[in-house]
């Protein structure tokens, strides 16, 4: 696979915790090249470091060496702002726990990654929810929604800005098998329509079948599943 045709890649990341005076290394040189549209699902144990590492694929925290490169561009050497922005425009995080704002409907927290981009997206919005089902409940709030449901418009706000890249840490986990299969369903259906690269973490071996490669987390490195 060559660079060109890896929108991301991980190259010798290391994280290390610094707990109690002592070190807890979490993630030990982790190698990784995800090709465009591919779906990497990442396995392991509990406290294996999947979330660590998803986090830092995605920006939002520092390796302690090592460099993330997305679509050929470093984004450890620049600033925050510089990282920031980049989340915002070629990345969209799909979380376990939705983090909607409770204070916005459905249709305000979908549009809120394009508002903080600068750009109006209203029409694109109202697609997306159409497209994951939920048009009737566009001017709910979380608190009228079901969990489904609200994981669902967390899956239409990280489309909002048209990222090349999905990150998904245990979309499913707050939800009971039969409403997350249907949002992973529906996450799978999206994905492949529009041709995301999707990194997904879950402890669900079944559900991680459904990905182009399993990779899992072992004393700190990735093998191939």
């Amino acid at each position: 696979m060559s660079i060109t045709a890896a929108p991301l890649i991980a190259t010798d990341v290391h994280r290390t915790y610094t707990i109690g005076g002592h070190d807890l290394p979490v993630l030990r040189g982790v190698n990784v090249e995800v090709a465009a549209g591919e779906k990497i699902f990442l396995c392991g144990q509990s406290g294996a470091g999947k979330t660590t590492l998803l986090y830092v694929l995605g920006g939002l925290e520092k390796p302690t060496r090592g460099d993330v490169l997305v679509h050929g561009k470093s984004l450890y050497h620049g600033s925050a702002r510089e990282r920031a922005t980049a989340r915002n425009r070629t990345m969209g995080f799909v979380f376990q726990h939705y983090f909607l704002l409770p204070e916005l409907t459905a249709l305000e927290n979908v549009l809120l990654p394009a508002m903080i981009g600068g750009r109006k997206a209203e029409v694109r919005a109202r697609e997306l929810l159409d497209r994951v089902g939920l048009t009737p409940r566009l001017d709910h709030l979380p608190t009228e929604l079901s969990g489904g449901e609200q994981q669902r418009v967390a899956i239409a706000r990280a489309l909002i800005n048209d990222p090349g890249i999905l990150y998904a840490d245990e979309p499913t986990g707050n939800l009971d098998a039969s409403t997350g299969s249907v949002v992973m369903d529906m996450l799978m259906s999206v994905v492949e329509e529009s041709k995301k690269t999707l990194v997904v973490v879950t402890h669900d071996q079944n559900l991680a079948k459904r990905g182009d490669r399993r990779l899992i987390l072992k004393q700190g490195a990735l093998v191939e599943g």
